[in-house]
């Protein structure tokens, strides 16, 4: 099993704060965080590219670990570590993946369903996310929060783990305690006055959590 580069992946959401995001992703690094997601899929293809670019620069120069949402091409162009796929994305779409990034490249997938989990993987992922735990604003429609029975259940597979979805400082312990191998978290950072100390409190919390059972 692949280990991760860190126990919080920052989603990235520029939506959630007037300041800008790169702005927003140099504190979260300066708090601790060393993972980031670089999501914000609505933007146009050059405006994404851009701001791809500046949240990249942040991410480089921390050290950090970049991850693209859902563009293998974009990644590429902006020597990402890695990307996120879509929920169903088999293993033709993750080798090719792997192909365009490189062996070493992070390859992730969305789940929302312990099935889902292990079809991911069966075609060769590295990590899923499985969401959401919680019930959450900010990615609504995707069913019933799962809870942390399902992520449990979804946690015993030879695959890690990252729990998405309504997670705060809180939610963080038991979401370890369940098996989940990180956290994913977009709203509770990116909409944070100070996202340094956010950071902060997820990484506390997670470090002082009961690991789960071997």
């Amino acid at each position: 099993m692949r280990a991760l580069p860190s126990p919080l992946l920052a989603v990235t959401d520029r939506h959630g704060h007037p300041r800008p995001l790169a702005e927003t992703v140099q504190a979260i690094l300066d708090g601790g965080g060393r993972w980031i997601w670089f999501r914000d899929r609505d933007l146009e293809t050059d405006a994404r590219r851009r701001l791809g670019e500046a949240v990249a620069e942040r991410v480089r120069a921390a050290k950090g670990v970049l991850t693209v949402g859902g563009d293998v091409a974009l990644a590429r162009a902006l020597g990402a570590d890695g990307v996120h796929l879509g929920g169903g994305s088999g293993p033709e779409a993750i080798a090719a993946a792997r192909a365009a990034l490189g062996e070493r490249a992070l390859i992730g997938v969305s789940a929302h369903a312990a099935h889902e989990v292990a079809q991911a993987a069966s075609a060769g992922a590295d990590y899923a996310t499985l969401s959401p735990i919680y019930a959450t604003a900010s990615k609504p429609g995707y069913g019933p929060a799962l809870g942390l029975a399902g992520l449990a259940a979804a946690c015993d597979r030879e695959l890690p783990i990252v729990a998405l979805g309504g997670l705060d400082a809180d939610r963080i312990g038991g979401c370890r305690a369940a098996g989940a191998a990180a956290v994913a978290v977009m709203g509770g950072l990116m909409r944070a006055r100070e996202p340094a100390e956010a950071a902060q409190a997820v990484l506390k919390a997670w470090s002082s959590a009961d690991r789960a059972p071997v």
